[in-house]
């Protein structure tokens, strides 16, 4: 997607540690408008499927799927990384580890909110090691309902997530993957895709 690939070069930064920080557009303050065209890209790229339901992880991931789910129509779950008194009954959970914040949460989803009968898409931010697309496909297996696919924004592709995530035979739509970056002269080079 051009218009992101010009977005995350113009403002994005990288950082030590394989971070690319893109907080002024992304995932802190948000480019509604930006947003607008990737979920209008999404639906694009799903336009066959019959999706239910959207799927995030909280926090970043929300903003996203919310105005992606604008194109398609449908409601937006997002799976909390802790049980509150607001969730009450029964629940999905499964394991994540947070690649940005280095630690294992819990995320949770009532199962008021995911059946069977659902044909849900994933949406988050950024793709790294896989292991919140890994968590949440974890949760729809549970519900029993149907994942159709999932949808990522950012895919770091030097990172294992995208490789992992497609080799479990779940259709992955990346608007950008990123190839590589040079934290010293803050580069980041795209790979070309076919869409």
């Amino acid at each position: 997607m051009q218009l992101l690939e010009e977005r995350i070069r113009k403002d994005g930064i990288v950082k030590e540690g394989n971070v690319l920080k893109v907080d002024s557009f992304l995932n802190h303050q948000m480019d509604i408008r930006l947003f607008e065209e990737i979920g209008r890209e999404f639906k694009r790229r799903f336009r066959d499927e019959e999706i239910t339901k959207i799927l995030t992880i909280e926090a970043s991931g929300i903003g996203i799927a919310c105005i992606a789910a604008q194109s398609f129509h449908v409601p937006v779950v997002f799976a909390k990384k802790t049980k509150t008194k607001n969730i009450a009954g029964d629940v999905y959970v499964s394991r994540v580890e947070s690649y940005t914040h280095g630690r294992i949460y819990e995320i949770i989803v009532s199962k008021d909110f995911l059946k069977q009968e659902d044909r849900v898409l994933l949406i988050d931010d950024f793709l790294a090691n896989g292991k919140a697309l890994e968590g949440l496909a974890d949760l729809v297996h549970q519900a029993g309902a149907d994942l159709v696919g999932a949808g990522v924004v950012i895919e770091k592709g030097f990172q294992p997530g995208g490789e992992i995530i497609r080799s479990k035979g779940i259709r992955l739509e990346s608007l950008a993957i990123v190839d590589a970056m040079d934290e010293k002269t803050g580069e980041i080079r795209f790979r070309d895709q076919e869409n």
